[in-house]
């Protein structure tokens, strides 16, 4: 890495090398070449004359790349796909004549770009389906553990600790299914010309309109798409590339959910991402264990959110048949949300793989809070005792009131299970309260709404996505 020069933490610290590749020149004029012979192929299977010789030559040539031969050719002509030609040709002399036969640049830059989103798309996909299936384990884990819930950030009825992950990974599932949709859609721009009209290869063909046709779908078979794009202008309508960022940004917004409330558990001190030995908080507080991995998701999040606006107005922005304003904007926006949704999905995924619950923080507080919201299951047991129902709701208002007050204003425990067994309006002893002291009397369906949403809704998104599981190396 040369350090008088800018490189992108993208590439130096977050995206993983899989990532990096797809979007590296060498992936890239490496699919051109995959397209210049796939387009010579069809054009060869449908008559056109070019010989067995000279797609073997293509063929042959397809992955060693004279680069130097391209840049210098680039310093001439100002023209990045006629160098590759040119490059390509001193490779292959016989081929150089049918090379790009008939294409315009973006039938080589539109359908690369295409091909990337799809093995970039494929990767996310899969990082995605192994946070979930750590996510099930630590969930059916804990499914049982009760825990405060909360509403605007307030105790609220309590969950379980396992439940309260089936929400992280509910979120998770729909990003999944948006983004498979959108791959599910995602057609190549094949050859359409200049204008999108496919004149040049209706004179190829000699008006042969089914031929041209016909040249389409070879072309999408062989680069492995069921289809070409139905219309277009010259390149594919940017709106694929809003669509994209826009799922990209679903992932994102879950994964900063998933992070910020760790980083509020963390400091309730009822869980914690992993923490190496050797790892540093603080440089001035030795004692310091922040939540720097999820502090990391959510900063790159909130950067894959911003960035989904970029390709939303270069589509909207796209005059008639073809303008170039989107170039600069795209390979930098669209490059970059892959990137940066690969390196959160890989701290998702470490984090994910051991999370740590400190469970007896986690059922003190329970227990600091559960007095309060036994009291209606307290009040019922005492009108099946002979209370008063009104007079009782009156007393443990009162009573709740002035335990709440030695809490905050005393500093002293909650003691308003010994305020109401000592209060003769409650026929019920110590032992009778205390029996309504069982949190897992309070948690509801959680720990079943877990298992059935794992084995109803996880399971069979995870079926898609079976194989060998992804650990994540974070190089920081």
């Amino acid at each position: 890495m040369e350090k008088n020069k800018y490189t992108s933490p993208l590439s130096t610290r977050y995206a993983s090398d899989e990532m990096q590749y797809l979007f590296s020149e060498e992936f890239k004029f490496k699919t051109w070449r995959k397209l210049w012979i796939a387009l010579a192929k069809a054009e060869q299977e449908l008559g056109l004359a070019i010989s067995d010789e000279q797609i073997a030559q293509l063929e042959q040539h397809q992955d060693d790349i004279n680069y130097e031969v391209a840049e210098a050719r680039e310093k001439q002509v100002r023209h990045d796909v006629m160098s590759h030609i040119y490059a390509y040709a001193q490779q292959c002399p016989l081929a150089e004549p049918i090379i790009h036969l008939g294409a315009t640049s973006c039938y080589v830059g539109d359908n690369t770009d295409v091909i990337i989103i799809k093995n970039a798309a494929q990767l996310v996909l899969k990082k995605c389906a192994q946070v979930l299936k750590n996510l099930q384990k630590f969930a059916l884990a804990y499914k049982d553990l009760p825990c405060l819930g909360y509403t605007h950030l307030q105790p609220a009825q309590l969950t379980t600790v396992g439940k309260r992950a089936t929400l992280w990974m509910y979120e998770l599932v729909q990003d999944i299914e948006e983004l498979e949709f959108r791959l599910s859609k995602l057609c190549l721009l094949g050859s359409k010309g200049t204008t999108g009209t496919q004149a040049s290869f209706m004179e190829l063909f000699e008006g042969d309109e089914e031929k041209v046709k016909k040249l389409e779908a070879l072309i999408a078979e062989k680069m492995g798409f069921s289809a070409c794009v139905a219309v277009s202008g010259q390149t594919y309508s940017r709106k694929v590339d809003a669509y994209m960022l826009g799922a990209l940004s679903g992932i994102a917004q879950s994964a900063y959910k998933f992070a910020n409330d760790l980083r509020i558990l963390q400091s309730f001190e009822e869980m914690e991402e992993p923490f190496s030995t050797k790892q540093i908080g603080s440089s001035a507080m030795p004692y310091k264990r922040n939540p720097m991995r999820s502090e990391r998701i959510c900063a790159l999040a909130r950067y894959v959110m911003c960035d989904a606006l970029n390709p939303a107005m270069t589509a909207s922005t796209q005059w008639f048949e073809r303008t170039l304003d989107d170039s600069a904007n795209k390979r930098i926006a669209v490059s970059e949300a892959f990137l940066a949704v690969d390196a959160i999905l890989n701290i998702y995924m470490n984090i994910t793989e051991a999370p740590v619950v400190y469970e007896k923080v986690v059922t003190r507080r329970v227990m600091e809070k559960l007095p309060y919201m036994a009291t209606e299951n307290i009040l019922m047991e005492s009108v099946k005792r002979g209370g008063n129902r009104q007079q009782l709701h009156e007393r443990i208002r009162e009573l709740s009131h002035a335990a709440t007050a030695r809490v905050k204003l005393e500093g002293k425990p909650n003691d308003l299970i010994e305020r109401m067994a000592a209060d003769a309006a409650f026929p019920l002893t110590m032992e009778d309260i205390r029996a309504q002291l069982d949190p897992a009397l309070y948690v509801g369906r959680a720990p079943s709404q877990t298992v059935e949403f794992c084995r109803e809704v996880v399971e069979p998104v995870l079926a898609r996505y079976a194989g060998e599981e992804i650990k994540s190396e974070l190089s920081i």
